[in-house]
């Protein structure tokens, strides 16, 4: 069991050794251009494949207190573990993209909007102007991802594929999923088909988080059963199941039940299968500036990486395979 996990006397001792030789134990990030106004970056991370003590420690150092606090006050092996992760991977993230200078992952601060969504507190400089970048995280105990734009909120969300539910699948959904949500699921007769389109719905619908944090608001602002969630497929809308359809040909479409006129047309969405054991949803705002392609495909650009250690470009790879929405991957 890793020393962040243990006592808080062994979990400060253990920082105040390692201080002596941070700078020089951590090395530099590969430094990353900053995606145009059309691109959208995944990074992702394993915390299986994370098990050096000495490098968790390290990311411990580059964290604030109040979020090393945060961490320590979770239960649990794996909740304190991808917790750190979550945190370290969002320092890493923004602290590679090239500004014009070099930033200091551990130099980040970070407030919340009045619906608690992260941003960067960019330090007023007269001399330096931030750029307008977006990011957010979401993350499970075996993965953890963070999403960045520039210009364009975006919203993310990772789900287990084999997340098992305690209560009934049907049961479960009826407190969450509309009346056409749930009429697809009661339709479907072989269980594990039935669970997989529950959690592919579920990973959209809490990608409707993904949609409802890319505006920046709270929860309470969208309940889950006032969206159904629906593909289109050329010109026809239909309510289907989430099935490995061309990427190219298939748009997601968010239908409000309160405001059934706004298809979410200001919005790109896309589910993906991502590292072969979990869905990812991607909820990004439509370019409408001048000259603004508003119906090209989402531009995705896919990292698998360890921060400080090595990076792994997975896009166009089997590791991040489109199940539905309008993708291209580079």
């Amino acid at each position: 069991m890793f020393s962040f996990l243990g006592r808080r006397v062994n979990f400060e001792m253990n920082l105040c050794c390692f201080q002596r030789n941070f700078s020089a134990a951590l090395p530099s990030l590969v430094p990353v251009s900053l995606p145009s106004k059309k691109e959208t970056h995944l990074w992702y991370v394993l915390p299986d494949e994370v098990n050096s003590e000495t490098l968790l420690n390290q990311y411990l150092e580059i964290l604030s207190p109040y979020e090393k606090e945060s961490i320590y006050r979770k239960h649990g092996h794996q909740l304190k573990k991808s917790a750190l992760l979550a945190r370290a991977l969002v320092r890493a993230t923004i602290a590679r993209y090239q500004t014009n200078c070099q930033i200091n992952p551990r130099s980040l601060k970070f407030r919340k909007n009045i619906y608690g969504k992260p941003e960067v507190d960019w330090q007023n400089d007269d001399d330096w102007c931030p750029p307008p970048l977006h990011f957010n995280i979401s993350h499970t105990s075996s993965l953890v991802a963070c999403g960045v734009t520039v210009d364009v909120p975006i919203g993310i969300d990772v789900e287990e594929k084999q997340r098992r539910i305690k209560n009934n699948i049907l049961a479960f959904a009826k407190r969450y999923f509309s009346h056409e949500e749930l009429q697809l699921l009661a339709s479907i007769a072989d269980p594990e088909i039935q669970h997989q389109e529950f959690i592919k719905l579920w990973t959209l619908k809490v990608g409707q988080e993904a949609y409802v944090k890319a505006l920046g608001r709270g929860f309470s602002a969208a309940p889950f059963k006032t969206f159904t969630i629906w593909t289109r497929v050329e010109t026809t809308v239909n309510f289907q199941h989430f099935e490995a359809l061309d990427s190219e040909a298939s748009e997601i479409v968010v239908e409000s039940s309160d405001d059934p006129e706004n298809l979410t047309n200001n919005w790109k969405f896309a589910l993906l299968d991502l590292a072969g054991s979990h869905y990812a949803a991607i909820c990004v705002e439509k370019d409408n500036s001048i000259g603004g392609e508003t119906n090209a495909p989402m531009s995705l650009a896919v990292w698998k990486t360890i921060p400080f250690v090595e990076d792994e470009r997975v896009s166009g790879t089997g590791a991040v395979v489109a199940i539905s929405g309008s993708v291209k991957q580079f």
